[in-house]
């Protein structure tokens, strides 16, 4: 699909916002600031729509660098998943294994197989890759 963007109203729109890469806390405040006022708008035009994906790229740039989101473990997500479900060790031996491999694995002294994975994915209703 190819949007035509009426290049002065978007012109307008850039020498308005001014967009540019963010280098510091003061950049990104002024940038989800523009975000947001943009998102706050009920309908918004093919131009706004462009600046709108601009700002989020630029957001989503500064934040990656400076905000990483760590990678979850599978030993993370089998926790999550036990607190979410407020669900004891106990209701998973039978599932993985006795109560000393639940003990282990959850504790993180013995790593998920993946026939374990499978059956944690069956148990939580998950794709089992999530254990892997």
């Amino acid at each position: 699909m190819n949007i035509t963007i009426e290049k002065t109203a978007y012109g307008q729109l850039l020498a308005k916002s001014q967009p540019k890469p963010i280098l510091n806390e003061e950049d990104y405040s002024v940038a989800e600031a523009e975000f947001n006022a943009l998102m706050s708008q009920e309908e918004l035009t093919v131009e706004e729509e462009t600046l709108l994906d601009l700002w989020a790229l630029l957001i989503e740039q500064y934040e990656s660098k400076y905000y990483p989101i760590p990678q979850a473990t599978p030993q993370d997500i089998l926790l999550h998943l036990i607190e979410d479900r407020e669900i004891k060790q106990v209701e998973l031996v039978g599932v993985i294994g006795s109560k000393g491999v639940v003990s282990e694995v959850v504790n993180g002294k013995r790593a998920i197989s993946k026939a374990q994975a499978k059956a944690l994915g069956e148990f939580f209703n998950v794709n089992p890759s999530l254990f892997i």
